[in-house]
């Protein structure tokens, strides 16, 4: 019982989810909590188990769009959050919690001088969400570097997921498709040096200013990458750079881009996401999907 007052006394009621989202778009969850380790997980779920209402679980909100309307049940964002280096000579495994930023992962990498992290670091959000999406750029991937993943089902039960384990493909992951929590993941990178890996990561984080609208709120990347097309250049060629419906705008910078001018409501993303891929599929006959994900 008193495990329960304990988790009562963390939950926000019709908390609004624009708060924690980079689109900042979104109606309001009827309860939500933030969990900074495996136990107080097991409580939220242990929660909604009891007061038999779904679940919806969150990162930091970089790929995902919530509807309106809001989210029902109990959202649980996942902060877990921890370091840990096992050296062995010039190869490293690197033990992190789900809900370390992947920026800042990067730059506690650079300062222990550990290398293979550098293309990835620009990546917004979180770890966890970077394995649930087997996130990538300039060529890498998470499950380039990922050995395993420590994870809890619905019921609180915690094992592990080797690299094969996880499924991993573009965009795509076993988290996809099963309701697994990640805990932590353990990541196998290499000895480098700080000013080269510093370098790196400078240029990474030039070429996205140079080219992704940055300036304005977004999921990142709105439209998955296509067999045989680049699916920005179709939507550019579609001439639908900065074409806009309500607050929502296909980037003028980069068209693989949707982003919130300022006011945008997800009603109006999905009818502008709607509109692009009509559009698309009108001039090229080619059916393009969207990467995000949206909650309700």
């Amino acid at each position: 019982m008193d495990e329960y007052f304990q988790i009562t006394q963390k939950i926000l009621y019709n908390e609004p989810m624009k708060k924690h989202t980079s689109f900042k778009i979104g109606g309001n969850a009827d309860l939500f909590i933030s969990v900074q380790n495996e136990e107080e997980l097991k409580q939220a779920l242990n929660y909604a188990k009891q007061e038999q209402i779904p679940v919806t679980i969150i990162g930091n909100g970089s790929n995902i769009l919530v509807s309106d309307e809001g989210i029902k049940g109990l959202v649980i964002k996942i902060d877990i959050q921890y370091f840990g280096i096992q050296n062995n000579e010039d190869e490293f495994e690197v033990i992190v919690g789900s809900g370390n930023k992947m920026m800042a992962l990067a730059i506690q990498l650079k300062d222990q001088e550990i290398s293979g992290f550098e293309q990835l670091s620009g990546i917004p959000g979180t770890i966890g969400g970077a394995i649930y999406m087997n996130a990538g750029a300039y060529g890498k991937e998470m499950k380039d570097i990922v050995v395993s993943t420590k994870c809890m089902n619905m019921d609180g039960k915690i094992f592990e997921l080797s690299n094969k384990e996880q499924e991993f493909q573009y965009r795509s992951s076993i988290f996809n498709k099963n309701k697994y929590i990640i805990l932590e993941t353990k990541l196998k990178l290499q000895k480098g040096k700080k000013e080269n890996i510093e370098q790196q990561m400078n240029e990474y984080l030039n070429q996205r200013k140079q080219k992704q609208p940055l300036e304005y709120p977004s999921a990142g990347s709105t439209f998955k990458r296509q067999e045989g097309i680049i699916t920005a250049k179709v939507i550019d060629e579609c001439g639908l750079k900065g074409y806009k419906i309500g607050g929502a705008m296909v980037s003028e910078k980069h068209a693989g881009f949707i982003v919130n001018t300022g006011d945008a409501t997800a009603k109006d993303v999905i009818e502008l996401i709607k509109y692009v891929k009509d559009k698309v599929f009108e001039k090229f006959n080619v059916k393009i999907e969207e990467e995000i994900k949206l909650l309700k």
